[in-house]
């Protein structure tokens, strides 16, 4: 995807009200190699945004571009209209959580939250009036004469997160803060770390690979690729409205289909296999193209009682997920993925033959260009 694209996704995810912090234009490259395309961006006052993709897509780049870290090779980056693009850390005005908690060993939990609580605008009093206040907000109070060993890593990150906060920042970086931790506290903690944004009203940005922890805590959401923005949204405009075929593939479980756009309009052939697809209805006869469809959108039948235009499929694996159940098919040459719920699961009849018949809703299978 070209430059244009990502310009395109800022016009279309981006609110019309001036930006509390705008990244515009922002490149960087690491000697001959490009970490970041032309990367725009509008954040605004107490939103929630995180970054979102695979390992060396950029996102840690433009976090720490921001940080001033390390600085855009091209573009600027405006905070609250003061252009920030070289100032250095200390001139901005900005808190950071990193993965690794990064807390004082040698300092107690106060004291580490007192860190940067310096200078006139910090007298004693007021700097243990704002400790209490943080740990309060931490749930640590009663764990303020403790080192960092004497804590867990969810205590370890709280602590960070009360020091990046006790300041008042007018914006919060978060780079991977929950990685470190395990499932049942990483869950927990990114609950506390949006509740507490929402209550203090801080903007924050948030680096993650996670999916799941991206959807959970954004109000919008930045998908990156090879440095560059594939698109901004919503969680659930993400996940229902994909504006690319990475975006598809890499937010959620999806099926991939390659085909070719086929008459009557709004049909493509993938492999032989005839489908309907409303994407495809004002596409050129013969396009090749990309299809995804959601596992939860796949509709299966037992297979004795197939409605008209049915696939017949093989069931070649079953993973029981709680909620759900996911099967793997295979309809004829194309290789599905469905999600249903356990309930449903009897209805298809026993698997015993591992037989079900599957139709696609046309509106639910995405459609797009094949560019590559």
């Amino acid at each position: 995807m070209g430059a244009s694209a990502s310009d395109a996704a800022v016009t279309e995810g981006a609110p019309t009200r001036a930006a509390y912090l705008e990244v515009r234009d922002a490149g960087k490259q690491f000697g001959s190699f490009v970490a970041l395309q032309r990367v725009n961006l509008a954040v605004q006052a107490g939103e929630f945004v995180t970054f979102l993709g695979p390992s060396g897509c950029g996102k840690t780049t433009l976090l720490r571009g921001i940080a001033g870290l390390d600085p855009p090779t091209t573009g600027r980056i405006l905070q609250g209209g003061r252009d920030i693009t070289h100032l250095p850390p200390s001139d901005r005005d900005f808190g950071i959580v990193f993965q690794s908690y990064a807390l004082f060993p040698n300092l107690t939990v106060a004291q580490n939250i007192a860190y940067g609580l310096r200078g006139p605008a910090w007298p004693k009093a007021r700097v243990k009036e704002r400790v209490n206040e943080m740990l309060g907000l931490v749930g640590l109070a009663e764990h303020a004469p403790k080192y960092p060993a004497q804590l867990s890593g969810g205590q370890q990150q709280r602590v960070a997160l009360a020091r990046a906060l006790a300041t008042e920042p007018g914006l919060l970086l978060l780079d991977e803060p929950l990685s470190a931790l395990d499932a049942v506290v990483r869950l927990h903690l990114r609950q506390e770390i949006r509740s507490l944004q929402q209550r203090l009203g801080v903007t924050t940005i948030m680096v993650t690979h996670d999916q799941e922890e991206a959807m959970s805590v954004s109000d919008r959401i930045v998908v990156m690729s090879r440095g560059r923005i594939e698109q901004i949204g919503s969680p659930a405009e993400i996940y229902t409205q994909p504006a690319t075929p990475f975006v598809a593939s890499f937010v959620g479980h999806s099926s991939r289909i390659e085909a070719v756009v086929d008459t009557p309009p709004g049909t493509v052939v993938a492999q032989g296999v005839r489908l309907p697809a409303t994407g495809a209805r004002l596409m050129l006869y013969g396009a090749r193209v990309v299809c995804f469809i959601r596992p939860e959108h796949v509709r299966l039948h037992p297979h004795d009682a197939a409605p008209a235009g049915a696939l017949m499929a093989t069931v070649t694996g079953l993973e029981f997920l709680g909620p759900v159940v996911r099967l793997s098919l295979e309809a004829g040459p194309l290789r599905l993925l469905a999600s249903i719920p356990p309930a449903d699961l009897a209805a298809l009849g026993s698997l015993a033959d591992g037989k079900v018949a599957v139709t696609l809703p046309p509106e639910h299978l995405l459609v797009f260009p094949d560019d590559v």
